[in-house]
């Protein structure tokens, strides 16, 4: 069952990245984000402003409803991970006086805006003219606007969001947030943008938005086939990329989902397996659901040892960081700010440890999985916190095969390739082991 793999550096991954087999739909994200990191470069030539925010929870067509541009850390973060930089980032933040046990994708950030602010793709990042955070489970997203706010000496805007500690959303919660929309948040915007505020113009974007969600829920349920057409976490997140940053409620993500569910679907009607970097995946030998981010600094040598053991992940946690559209969340155009207030409440970090569970134990059985697999990051507690305690209650509750390795988001120094691999052929063992009982 092993397979040998060859321990790729960053410059060796990012030649064979250029050299991955790609199809429509992929090339046409790849263009979006590259177009997205153009515009953004351009942005104060072209009389552009920018907000930096965050990923979960975003209000991307409230802002786009001004005319603003969002920035993204996290994105600068795992862009420039995947493309080798995070570490010399990390080395100068940490040489700054940031802890070694703090979030790497601050480090990262904080790093990159100290050796001139140069984005992922070569081009220079746009200083903020306010910074947005609509807080959801991640108390390091506090701590880090913070910081940015001490860098860029800008407006802070602060949207909180009540956490589903009793898992689900009272009309109190939403009236609190949307209170703040229409008090705090809108008239900061006006402010900054020089804009007013368009309630025909966000009800059009949120459509927009809805059509592409159904679009994507449609892509990541098309797992359930046999074979599965698409992997849920790797190229998962390639499928997550436009409608988490910067272009849902656009014409754009529109039309991207509408292409990449006309190819998932093409794959599903031919019983192909998901499209790897080295060609489609011919025989799927284990099928399973995964918690927790993946590791960006060595992504593609990450993903091999799963395809090369004939390994698809069926569905994942990660891919829903920005949005529980599988749950039959969509935008409503009838009802615009109650529903970003809904979006912003529903993200995956802002659920409670037994939602996580029940959904994780819901995927496990709807996509017949062999298994589940936990990727314990480093330095995300949002994520990492209690992830024992899921791996035992998921084991108990579907009797299937749990597995745990560990890794870090955008630290090259906390990926061990010898050791993931190890585990995972471990893992691989016991779920053939646990077939043999059967």
């Amino acid at each position: 069952m092993s397979t040998t793999f060859v321990n790729l550096s960053s410059a060796e991954e990012r030649r064979a990245a250029a050299n991955a087999i790609k199809d429509q739909s992929q090339e046409r994200q790849k263009e979006l984000i590259a177009g997205y990191f153009s515009s953004l470069a351009q942005a104060k030539a072209n009389g552009k402003k920018v907000i930096y925010t965050f990923v979960p929870g975003n209000l991307t067509e409230l802002i786009a409803n001004f005319d603003l541009l969002p920035v993204l850390p996290e994105i600068n973060a795992l862009q420039n991970g995947m493309r080798g930089r995070t570490g010399d980032f990390i080395h100068l933040a940490e040489k700054g006086g940031h802890s070694e046990d703090v979030c790497t994708y601050v480090k990262a950030d904080i790093g990159m805006l100290r050796s001139g602010n140069v984005g992922p793709t070569g081009e220079p990042l746009p200083k903020p003219d306010a910074l947005l955070l609509s807080y959801t489970g991640c108390f390091t997203f506090l701590k880090w606007f913070e910081l940015l706010r001490a860098e860029y000496d800008c407006p802070v805007i602060m949207l909180h969001t009540p956490y589903q500690g009793s898992g689900q959303i009272t009309p109190a919660m939403r009236e609190y947030v949307v209170k703040q929309l229409r008090e705090v948040v809108i008239p900061k915007l006006e402010e900054i943008s020089g804009k007013r505020y368009d309630e025909e113009k966000l009800k059009a974007a949120l459509a927009r938005s809805a059509r592409a969600e159904e679009d994507l829920v449609g892509v990541l349920e098309s797992a359930k086939c046999k074979p599965s057409p698409i992997d849920a976490y790797f190229g998962g997140v390639y499928y997550i990329g436009p409608i988490f940053t910067a272009f849902r409620g656009t014409q754009e993500a529109v039309d991207y989902y509408q292409l990449l569910r006309r190819e998932v679907e093409e794959r599903a009607a031919k019983k192909l397996g998901p499209v790897t970097p080295e060609g489609a995946l011919e025989h799927e030998r284990y099928r399973l659901v995964v918690e927790g981010p993946p590791n960006w600094t060595s992504f593609r040598e990450f993903w091999k040892m799963f395809y090369g053991e004939g390994a698809v992940v069926v569905a994942s946690s990660y891919t829903k960081v920005g949005g529980l559209y599988d749950r039959g969340f969509r935008h409503d155009a009838s009802r615009p700010l109650e529903s970003l207030a809904d979006y912003c409440m529903g993200c995956y970090t802002n659920l409670s440890l037994p939602d996580r569970i029940d959904l994780l134990a819901r995927y496990i059985e709807d996509y017949e999985a062999d298994g589940f697999l936990i990727n314990s990051v480093k330095s995300c507690n949002s994520f990492s916190s209690g992830q024992l305690l899921i791996l035992r209650e998921l084991e108990r509750r579907t009797g299937r095969a749990g597995g745990f390795i560990e890794s870090d988001l955008v630290d090259p120094r906390y990926f061990s390739a010898a050791n993931i691999k190890n585990r995972l052929e471990s893992y691989f063992q016991m779920i053939e082991a646990k077939r043999q009982r059967v």
